[in-house]
């Protein structure tokens, strides 16, 4: 196979990894993520990297914006879609120097951990969940 005619997976591309990687999951998972909303950006904007305190965007695949499901309350107000956004440039650089999966396996990865946070969990919470799986 020759690289020559290649091109770097766009964002549709991604995209439709992404929906994919979704799809995939299992039906009651996929129900109970309820009005999730998922983006796909070369970057995350410099506001957020600001608010994270992240200088270098390539540390960041993916993010959850929303309140999780945990905090949602039926007396309170109706908040906004919670989003998932998955970074390309961030992820296409992770999969180039780990070499160990897939492209669609990365972003299914990114994108289960992004659904963790709109269930609430944590980040110690996800890993420990991966490390026992």
């Amino acid at each position: 196979m020759t690289w020559t005619d290649r091109l770097a997976p766009s964002l549709d591309d991604f995209a439709a990894l992404a929906r994919q990687a979704f799809d995939d999951l299992p039906a009651d998972f996929r129900r109970q993520t309820g009005d999730l909303v998922f983006r796909i950006d070369d970057f995350a904007s410099d506001e957020v990297l600001d608010d994270l305190g992240i200088e270098d965007p390539f540390e960041l695949t993916g993010l959850y914006q929303g309140v999780d499901l945990a905090h949602r309350s039926a007396l309170g107000p109706s908040p906004e879609p919670s989003m998932v956004f998955l970074y390309r440039q961030a992820i296409l650089a992770e999969w180039c120097e780990r070499g160990d999966a897939s492209l669609g396996e990365l972003i299914a990865h990114v994108l289960v951990h992004e659904i963790g946070h709109h269930f609430g969990l944590s980040d110690d919470d996800i890993h420990r969940i991966e490390d026992e799986a």
